[in-house]
Parts: structure tokens; C-alpha cells; sequence
């Protein structure tokens, strides 16, 4: 089964050849494929994508394979052989992207390099996402997502002050990483229409995490001082963090400049007399005297539910929500109303459910337009297509081991072992 091609989307017509693996580049692919691109996703024999063998697990498919590579297609080559690489330049005649997030040099060895295949396709956009980038002392380093989060300053303004470092719950190393990824690949596509050449791009997982480290920079700069981790705290507003209350958590966030907010705000908890306290009368003396101001909060908001301080709250415009588990998250009826979860049809698996897409274009929206792939379920179909390879011809590249059309990793064994 063969997911659907070039279905109407604003990048509907671009062919991507996704070489990448695990999160960061395949969560990039996955954004191009929610906006109508046609990835083919080029795993290598004999098992494919390590992602695979990444729990958890539906009748031995990886659901979190699914989550980052749905929509996509896949062929399997073996590009260490001269008839592998060969059969891939061909394919990448016809591609406008060609991404990849090998350590750097390994394309170049293998002869698929950018230089290389710019010089073959000179309309191409080759996308690089390493953990250090293409140059600089780091470039051969490896890295995954925790280790890109801790030299970029991250983990160390995560969790409480006098806690160990604690990492994000969610991989934003890799997904800023895959962000950075997509949004060059679009840009360079879009330069490509004015100036009808290609060109590659150079993502740093690293450079990422610097990136977004916003007013955390600008203090150190600006200040000379170490940020710290404030737990759910902001470091220039206050109250703008957690709250306990008597059946879970809430998040409050008193707006910059609304200056009633904190009057309606004590008026609310039962602490009047707090507007009056020169303690506590700005922001930025709230926020000095922290200390000093949460215990009395938390006294007064753990007095009721979250879905009190939620209404009551609300009626005065101030910024306030449930601190969600995921199961609530997702079962929120605003998620529901923008249609942010949606269940795909796996041959294997059954019904699967995961995120949509949040690009909500008017006309074009972003969309799931399929599951994630077996392992090499497409390789007929898209040489053919691409290349007028016939199916008998499929077959004596496979009988030759230039390609694999099934296959993977032995998930049963591997979970037995």
C-alpha cells in the first residue's frame, strides 16, 4: 500500500529525498509532508530507521516512528554500492530537496555530497542538520538532544533553583533543530524562485538552542549575571508561574501593563491588603520579592479547586488556565474544535491517533495525510514513477541487495531479546 502523492497542499509538486533519522530531521520532513510535499523517506537495508525499534509499541510497529514520519514514503537503497549510489543520483535529478543529518563528511564520502550533487542539480536545496553544524572545532562531535541542551545553556535554567538540572519534557534540541530545518528549506526554496538556483542549508542543533534562549541571553549581556532556573517562574514578571490549588495546579499570568490586574487578582484570593504593600506594588517588585510574596499566594489559592480560580479568574480577563496532564491536553475541547488530533489507518497497527498539523492555512491547510511507512513499502512504486524503473527491474535490484522492497527490524525478537 502506497501513501497518497502530491495531494493538493501549498507544497504540492516538491519532491523531498528525506535521509534522515530519529527526530530532528525526520520531525522537519514530517512539516513539509503536512504541507502537501511528496517525502520519500531513503532508509538504508537492512533495518531502516532506528526510529523502528523506539517504543512504544502496536503489534510491533513503533508509534513513535509514527508520530514523526507519517504521511511519508519509503524506499530502501544501499548507498554504499556503486549501483545504490547511482540509482539514487538518478532519483535526485528529479528532487527539488535532498535532506540529510549524517555527522558531517559522511555524505561526502559517499559521493552524495552537497558540492556533489549541487554540481548535478544545480536547483537543489540540500538541508544538513548535525548537532554542531557543517563547520567549527564541534563539527565531527556527536550529539543527541540532551547534549545539545546542556552546552546550550537550556538545562540550566530548567527545573528549581538548588535541584539537580532537569531537562524539558519534550526533545526541543531535535525539534528546534527540525524547525530551524524546515523553515530553511522553505526559504531556500522560495530564493529559488527568483533566482532559479539551489543551494544548501546548514542547521545546527546547537545554534538552535541559542537561539532560544531569548531574554536569557539579553540578561547575561545586559547584567553580567548567570541566569538561573526559576522553576515555572518568569524572571521579570510576577505572579507569572504555577499554582497550586485544593485538586491540582493552575498557570496565572498577570499582563505587563494592565495595572488593575493585581488589584482584582488579591481582591480575588482574599488578600486585599497586599495592593497597598509597598512590597508588592509592581512587577518588578513582586518579582525582587518573590520570597516573601509566594507563600501567601499558595496559602490562598490551594483554598479552592482549579476550575474556581478558572472561572472566577477569567471574568476579569486575567491571563489563567489548568496545568494539564497529557491525557487532558489532548482531550480539551478547543483541541477538538481546531482538529489537533487525528487517527490514521496502519495496515499493521490499526487505527493510530497522534497530533495533527497546527499550520491552519486558509486554503491550504496543513494536514496527516497518511501513515508512516513499512520499511521500503514504496520502492517499486517510486522508482518507477521518478525513474520508469519497471517492477522486474525492482525485482533484480532486490534480487541483487541494490534495494529492499519489505523488510526491518525483527521487532518480536527485538523486544524478546
Amino acid at each position: 500500500m502506497t501513501n497518497n502523492v502530491n495531494p493538493p497542499g501549498p507544497l504540492a509538486g516538491v519532491r523531498v529525498l528525506d535521509l534522515t533519522w530519529v527526530l530532528a530531521g525526520p520531525y522537519a520532513a514530517m512539516i513539509l509532508c503536512d504541507l502537501g510535499a511528496e517525502v520519500v523517506k531513503v532508509e538504508r537495508p537492512p533495518h531502516g530507521d532506528v526510529a523502528r525499534t523506539t517504543g512504544p509499541f502496536v503489534n510491533n510497529e513503533s508509534m513513535y516512528f509514527q508520530s514523526v514520519n507519517r504521511g511519508k514514503r519509503s524506499i530502501s537503497i544501499d548507498l554504499r554500492s556503486d549501483d545504490g549510489r547511482n540509482l539514487f543520483l538518478r532519483l535526485v535529478d528529479k528532487a527539488d530537496v535532498v535532506m540529510e543529518n549524517f555527522t558531517p563528511g559522511v555524505m561526502d564520502k559517499l559521493g552524495i555530497g552537497p558540492d556533489a550533487l549541487l554540481e548535478r542539480n544545480p536547483r537543489l536545496v540540500f538541508a544538513s542538520t548535525s548537532g554542531f553544524g557543517q563547520t567549527g572545532p564541534l563539527r565531527n562531535k556527536p550529539a543527541l538532544d540532551i547534549i545539545v541542551q546542556g552546552m546550550g545553556g537550556v538545562m540550566s535554567i530548567t527545573g528549581y533553583p538548588d535541584e539537580p538540572p532537569a531537562r524539558p519534557g519534550t526533545s526541543i534540541g531535535d525539534i528546534c533543530g527540525g524547525f530551524y530545518t524546515a523553515i530553511g528549506i522553505l526559504a531556500a526554496l522560495r530564493e529559488r524562485d527568483l533566482s532559479g538556483m539551489g543551494q544548501s542549508v546548514d542547521i545546527s542543533m546547537l545554534d538552535c538552542q541559542i537561539s532560544i534562549l531569548e531574554n536569557a541571553v539579553a540578561r547575561y549581556f545586559s547584567t553580567g549575571k548567570e541566569p538561573g532556573p526559576l522553576g515555572t517562574r518568569h524572571p521579570s514578571a510576577t505572579p507569572f508561574q504555577a499554582f497550586p490549588t485544593a485538586d491540582g495546579w493552575m498557570v496565572v499570568a498577570l499582563s505587563w501593563g494592565v495595572d488593575n490586574q493585581w488589584e482584582l487578582f488579591c481582591a480575588e484570593l482574599g488578600l486585599p491588603e497586599l495592593v497597598g504593600d509597598p512590597r508588592f506594588d509592581t512587577s518588578f517588585k513582586r518579582t525582587e520579592n518573590h520570597a516573601e510574596l509566594e507563600p501567601l499566594l499558595f496559602e490562598a489559592t490551594r483554598r479552592q479547586t482549579t476550575n474556581h480560580w478558572v472561572t472566577t479568574l477569567e471574568q476579569y480577563n486575567i491571563p489563567i488556565g489548568p496545568l494539564n496532564t497529557i491525557g487532558q491536553a489532548v482531550q480539551q475541547e478547543q483541541i477538538a474544535a481546531r482538529e489537533m488530533i487525528t487517527t490514521v489507518h496502519h495496515p499493521v497497527a490499526g487505527d493510530v491517533t497522534m497530533a495533527a498539523s497546527p499550520l491552519k492555512l486558509s486554503r491550504t491547510p496543513g494536514r496527516v495525510y497518511g501513515y508512516a511507512p513499512l520499511f521500503g513499502q514504496d520502492t517499486c512504486a517510486v522508482l518507477e514513477e521518478w525513474l520508469g524503473i519497471t517492477a522486474e527491474q525492482t525485482a533484480a535490484l532486490a534480487e541483487s541487495g541494490v534495494v529492499l522492497t519489505e523488510g526491518g527490524p525483527d521487532i518480536g525478537a527485538y523486544l524478546s531479546a
